[in-house]
């Protein structure tokens, strides 16, 4: 068990509409990150910067981030591409963080 954590870029203006899609994530989806072994995920933003801080509570070494092949996540991230920038496949860019820090 451990943490993972990363950052994402939102396109300017696009906080509310990310809010939504995620708001109505979907339930296949939902299902299949805490099938990867994620079992606690928070998204947080910062408006001034429009960055994305994630941060998942992992039972095992997977991640969110390796499901990258599945059909599911490729269509999330084809349905995410117009407010977030993303790799040429459609996945958003991200930035692993390392942990500095916790407190139990």
């Amino acid at each position: 068990m451990g943490n993972f954590a990363f950052k994402m870029k939102l396109k300017a203006g696009c906080k509310d509409e990310y809010r939504k899609r995620h708001d109505e994530i979907w339930p296949e989806l939902a299902e299949l990150i805490r099938l990867s072994g994620v079992y606690d995920y928070s998204i947080f933003v910062d408006d001034d910067t429009n960055t994305l801080f994630a941060v998942q509570k992992i039972a095992g070494s997977g991640s969110s981030q390796d499901l990258g092949n599945n059909p599911i996540v490729q269509k999330w991230w084809a349905y995410m591409s117009d407010i977030m920038e993303t790799n040429p496949d459609n996945s958003p860019v991200i930035t692993n963080l390392e942990e500095v820090f916790y407190l139990k």
